[in-house]
């Protein structure tokens, strides 16, 4: 392992001030877009879509089934970073990232435009799940290449922070999708929103697709990328992510295993609780889109601040204090649940998806691309980065839904899921650093 982590050579392409603001900025608003998309199906998967797409099954086997279709899109993840990765590797990262918006986007869009269940049957499940599956591909391509333009163009003391911009994106994307969400479960009765006003943040898609298309085409590709591969790739050597699986094979594993805390502590708090909450708690769904509100907003904040301190006292100390805050915080959340006592409630939200969440996902762009060489980077941190959100992430509301009822409807087993992800996760970063 220690190989895996020691042996990549990082070259350093001329850089200019403007140029990389600029790859950073463009990095920042591709992430919005895509995770904008990304997670307005979660939330809306977790209210609605068991209702208009599966409900010919029990309330609790059509939650499952959402957060299946959910799962589906982490599963074709893997695949975008190998196409992406391939042809970022061989044709540069900026192409790759026009594409990887204009797909994410207009396969949300057209999830707003989809027919329900009772309207065209069983097609509509089979079509939402297709659509799911493109946006996968989609965001599987984006954060190897976004990550890598803002890293590969950042000054070398100040990585963490130009590439931040990517993490800080999904902050932003969340805050659009809750927010919207929100705003219209306000103004709308019940069945008004079931029936077609959740369709309009999908649609609103489209437009986020027009700015992210006009920002991107202004981007220059990536200077490292050209010294070191040149603009038409380096065809000679074998394909990339052969190489990168073959010259650092434990960067994969390490990537999966320090990708738990990040990947748990998020999703059960963004998804599962805003189901778990409503279901079997029958709180309102609106302390939940507010608690998405909040923690998107205050990540603008804190991902900056946390990766201008892990350029200063280190990626690893950044990293290792995430995870440790994340197991600490876990049986609290679900006590402060259980208890529902909002103010907790928002307390440890903010402990598991602003301070261990964050500080965890401030540092990883410089840490995961830095694994591998410059000629098969985009496909070697792409696709271990879309394999780990597979592993712990896609799944993670399904696995949460399906412990609670295993467990006759107690949070108990999730909170040990939760606890014992960011554990691992926490034990990589010290063996890391004891070995580095």
């Amino acid at each position: 392992m220690t190989a895996a982590v020691s042996t990549p050579d990082v070259g350093n392409g001329t850089r200019t001030p403007s140029q990389a603001r600029k790859a950073a900025l463009g990095s920042f608003i591709g992430a919005v877009v895509d995770w904008y998309d990304f997670l307005l199906y979660g939330i809306v998967a977790a209210l609605v879509f068991n209702s208009e797409f599966f409900p010919k099954v029990s309330p609790a086997m059509g939650t499952l089934a959402a957060f299946a279709t959910f799962g589906v899109g982490f599963l074709f993840r893997p695949l975008g970073g190998f196409v992406f990765g391939h042809f970022g590797d061989r044709l540069g990262r900026k192409r790759m990232l026009v594409l990887t918006v204009m797909m994410m986007g207009l396969s949300t869009a057209a999830i707003g435009l989809l027919p329900s269940f009772a309207s065209i049957g069983y097609a509509a499940p089979v079509l939402l799940v297709t659509l799911r599956a493109i946006q996968g591909f989609a965001v599987g391509g984006e954060w190897g290449g976004a990550a890598l333009m803002a890293v590969e163009s950042a000054p070398e003391k100040k990585k963490a922070f130009y590439s931040c911009g990517v993490q800080v994106g999904y902050g932003v994307g969340l805050v659009l999708a809750t927010g919207l969400i929100a705003i219209l479960s306000r103004t709308m009765d019940n069945a008004t929103f079931f029936a077609w006003g959740w369709r309009l943040p999908f649609l609103f898609s489209v437009v986020l697709v027009g700015i992210g298309l006009w920002i991107r085409s202004g981007m220059t590709e990536s200077n490292e990328f050209v010294a070191k591969v040149g603009e038409h790739g380096e065809h000679g050597m074998r394909m990339p992510i052969v190489e990168a699986l073959v010259r650092h094979p434990g960067a994969f594993l390490l990537i999966i295993a320090l990708r738990l805390a990040e990947l748990f502590t998020m999703y059960i708090v963004t998804a599962f609780a805003l189901n778990y909450s409503t279901q079997n708690l029958h709180m309102s769904r609106e302390l939940f889109l507010n608690i998405g509100l909040v923690v998107g907003a205050v990540s603008c904040v804190t991902i900056p601040l946390f990766a201008k301190l892990a350029d200063r006292f280190g990626r690893r100390r950044i990293y290792l204090i995430g995870a440790i805050v994340g197991a600490l915080s876990a049986i609290p959340f679900f006590l402060a649940l259980d208890a529902r006592s909002t103010a907790l409630i928002v307390l440890f939200s903010v402990m598991l998806a602003n301070v261990a969440h964050d500080m965890i996902v401030s540092v990883q762009q410089p840490m995961f691309t830095e694994l591998f060489g410059t000629e098969y980077r985009y496909s070697g941190a792409g696709v271990g980065y879309q394999v780990a959100s597979v592993v712990g992430g896609g799944f993670t509301p399904f696995i949460a839904v399906a412990l609670v009822n295993a467990a006759g409807g107690s949070w108990h087993p999730v909170a040990g899921y939760l606890a014992v992800g960011c554990v691992l996760s926490a034990l990589v970063a010290i063996f890391m650093k004891s070995r580095a």
